[in-house]
């Protein structure tokens, strides 16, 4: 709803404005110096952009070619300004961008917040807040801003209180570019310093490549005061941090590098900066985030890394840089081969581009192996973020898999937790004599896999499983078939041989209840017909009656709900019972009449699927079928 006075226009913010608004001025009171660091970066991005507009048009300069932001304070209007000569903006980008949230994950956003002030600051940080930042210390804000390229007048004034709803109106700016002018709340006055805006921008802001620019003051010894200069001065070291040699950068300016191009209020977990030389030039500086944003799984939002051309600002998110597994990764990759007009089209097949994925590829993951080896604690947090991601890679980069396989984590049997924290080479080197295979079992969900009834011989002699539960496991498990020469075993797999596990005396004892128990099994096949593909007598069982496997070259019974609840054509397997011949329930089944037997041998491949997460088709059936036979009434 807006409402219109002689040329001016109220709008009011969208809701999720007005949320984040109120969370940001409760939340984030112990760090308000943000709000310089989340402007400056801002107008820095502003500058970038008609940089690159500026290729195909170069009269969106206007003549003045150096990009510059200022900042400056009035202590008598008590006001803080910070301005660029950047792109600008139009009306409707001034609407689109100062009064709504346009991106994916808003709503699981505000789903997350709990009322808790210090959580709620991070998850607030982790979403990003940028212009919004500015109401943590301002109760008014005013834009003034002209997008390059059009007349003096067709400027806008964007005035907000914060208060659910702003104005917009036509103004006048002689030059390009946005001004930002925040009237500070009462208790703030302490911004309205040179020295502490000055050491704001040089502790948040030194690593911006764009000049920071602030007038010059000084002391004036016969007034006692201090006398501020027309001219200004640069604050910061106004190069890009990329460029720099290592040596020269101290961690907490890598850190806060991040911050500016992630948008992230946290530090990153892990960072490489690298200058590569041979058949493709580049510089790479990467950072491996702590928290996953909140549109990670979001297919239509473009994942990638910034893109500079000798040092020229390309493009936001190039995710041809790096492949898809690795859309975590955030940080600059600046290329002195490829053209300034290049295009996403181009990116996608230039030899350049395809070198320097694969040569950043093998940079994140020696990242991640150092994680892996030595910061222990910092890898569980990235695999807890992450991990699902990182296994797409499996069945991405063929070239890179051995070391992809390291990087993962499983949850096991010998762990016993649903965190994610074995990796292969643990459960090898924890194999027992005569184990010449891994095994795994695949679930919707760890409580399912970790109580599965195929589990039950493998804990009776003491032998460990993998317990997968991730939606990706059983895609990713189709490209693995061994690791380290052992190769991987699904234990819900029909034909299971423990091999060397199991002794002689075991396997002799095994065929002779077989063979007396085959009878029972013919009965079950006839009485379940085309229910099932075929009835067996198993030794994997421990404490369950029966549960149902799949041949070897079959599709799992999860992988084909997994399908079908995506939409998508599974072909139809019909599942293979297995009973326990040591359990209570098949010895009274054994002894079962014409009668019932046949309502025995449906609720025992009822209660398998059951067991492995299956849906039942007719759930009342199996209801009534049970009640029966509780009762004695088959």
């Amino acid at each position: 709803m807006s409402q219109t006075t002689n040329t001016t226009e109220t709008l009011g913010f969208q809701t999720e404005v007005k949320q984040l608004l109120h969370l940001m001025i409760h939340s984030l009171y112990s760090n308000k110096e943000i709000f310089l660091r989340e402007l400056v970066s801002n107008a820095s991005d502003a500058c970038d952009k008609l940089r690159f507009e500026a290729i195909d048009r170069p009269e969106l300069l206007e003549g003045g070619g150096e990009l510059a932001i200022h900042v400056g304070y009035d202590k008598a209007a008590r006001t803080i300004t910070i301005s660029d000569n950047g792109i600008g903006m139009t009306r409707d980008e001034a609407i689109a961008n100062l009064g709504t949230i346009a991106r994916s994950g808003t709503r699981e956003f505000f789903q997350q917040l709990t009322g808790d002030k210090q959580k709620d600051a991070q998850l607030i940080g982790q979403f990003g807040v940028g212009f919004y930042s500015s109401f943590i210390v301002a109760d008014k804000v005013e834009v003034l801003s002209r997008r390059a390229g059009a007349p003096a007048d067709q400027a806008i004034r964007w005035e907000s209180r914060g208060d659910g709803e702003f104005t917009i109106s036509p103004a006048e700016k002689t030059g390009r570019g946005t001004d930002i002018v925040l009237t500070l709340r009462e208790g703030e006055d302490d911004f309205l310093s040179s020295w502490k805006l000055r050491d704001i921008l040089r502790r948040y802001s030194d690593h911006i490549s764009i000049p920071i620019r602030m007038k010059k003051e000084e002391w004036d010894a016969e007034k006692s005061e201090t006398v501020v200069k027309d001219e200004e001065e640069t604050v910061n070291q106004a190069s890009a941090l990329w460029t720099r040699s290592k040596s020269d950068i101290t961690d907490e300016q890598y850190r806060e590098f991040y911050k500016h191009i992630a948008h992230d209020f946290e530090d990153p977990l892990a960072w490489t900066h690298n200058r590569v030389e041979g058949r493709s030039e580049y510089t790479q500086l990467l950072y491996v985030p702590k928290r996953a944003p909140f549109d990670l799984w979001d297919r239509n939002r473009k994942h990638g890394v910034k893109l500079y051309v000798k040092r020229v600002f390309i493009m936001d998110d190039a995710e041809q840089l790096l492949p898809a597994y690795l859309r975590f990764v955030r940080g600059v990759i600046d290329s002195a081969d490829l053209p300034l007009n290049v295009s996403r089209e181009i990116l996608q097949e230039s030899r350049d581009v395809k070198a320097i994925r694969e040569g950043s590829a093998k940079r994140v993951l020696g990242m991640l192996e150092d994680m892996a080896e030595n910061r222990k604690d910092d890898y569980a947090a990235f695999w807890t973020e992450f991990g699902q991601v990182l296994k797409e890679g499996v069945g991405e980069d063929a070239a890179n898999l051995e070391r992809i396989l390291k990087l993962l984590r499983f949850a096991s049997t010998q762990e016993g937790t649903p965190a994610q924290t074995v990796a292969l080479a643990d459960y090898a080197a924890r194999m027992k004599e005569g184990q010449d295979k891994i095994y795994y079992v695949t679930a919707e969900t760890f409580a399912a896999a970790s109580n599965s009834p195929h589990l039950e011989i493998f804990r009776k002699k003491g032998i460990e499983v993998l317990l997968l539960s991730d939606r990706v496991d059983e895609w990713m498990l189709s490209f693995i078939r061994d690791f380290d020469g052992k190769e991987l075993v699904s234990i819900a797999k029909g034909g299971l041989d423990l091999g060397a596990l199991a002794d002689e005396t075991e396997k002799k004892q095994q065929e002779e209840v077989s063979e007396e128990y085959k009878p029972v099994v013919d009965r079950l096949k006839e009485a379940l017909g085309d229910a099932v593909k075929d009835v067996r007598v198993t030794f994997r069982l421990v404490d369950s009656p029966a549960c149902v496997v799949v041949d070897s070259e079959d599709m799992s019974q999860h992988l084909q709900r997994l399908l079908k609840a995506a939409g998508q054509a599974a072909p139809e397997s019909k599942p293979i019972l297995e009973i326990n011949p040591g359990h209570a329930l098949i010895e009274r089944v054994k002894q079962a009449g014409e009668g019932e037997f046949k309502e025995w041998a449906s609720l025992l491949l009822d209660q398998a699927l059951l067991a492995e997460g299956a849906s039942l088709e007719d759930p009342a059936a199996f209801v009534r079928r049970m009640n029966s036979l509780l009762l004695g009434r088959a």
